[in-house]
């Protein structure tokens, strides 16, 4: 008898049953409940990736509208010209460092600092610095994401020291 086997992916995992075609059979029929408990088992794998955020206000003294609080961008200077210069800029700031950025973020720090730029030559500058290396980016829940890439870094701090 040649041996036979069954594989089923769930999610990112693959799970492979291997026997008789008989047995494989038999326990393919069982296959809702068996694959229940290949996710559950799966369950404790997977990564944790949500985090919650809490923010308590205090209730204004006059009963009126709260107020919200405004959004503090970086000053960037010397990058009027192009939109990777400026974008490179406002991603070497502390801002810019403390944590990846959304389009939309860059979009008003940019605005912030008197920079207008239409929202493809936006979207194009990112895509040159991702393209070259200089700058990282990937998909979150909040969307894509940008940030100074290491080496260009590592390079931003070698020019402060010198």
């Amino acid at each position: 008898m040649k041996g036979f086997s069954f594989r089923a992916r769930v999610g990112e995992f693959e799970v492979e049953l291997s026997g008789t075609r008989e047995e494989v059979a038999k326990a393919i029929k069982d296959l809702p409940s068996l694959m229940g408990d290949v996710s559950k088992a799966f369950e404790v794998l997977k990564p944790k990736t949500t985090t919650t955020l809490t923010i308590k206000t205090a209730p204004s003294a006059g009963g009126g509208k709260e107020e919200v609080p405004v959004q503090k961008y970086p000053k960037i200077a010397g990058a009027e010209g192009a939109g990777d210069e400026a974008v490179l800029r406002l991603l070497e700031t502390d801002w810019g460092k403390w944590r990846p950025r959304t389009i939309d973020e860059l979009r008003g720090a940019l605005e912030a600092n008197g920079l207008h730029f239409p929202g493809s030559a936006l979207a194009g500058a990112l895509l040159g610095l991702v393209r070259s290396g200089r700058v990282r980016r990937w998909k979150t829940d909040a969307g894509v994401v940008y940030i100074l890439a290491e080496q260009e870094i590592s390079a931003v701090k070698e020019g402060e020291s010198k």
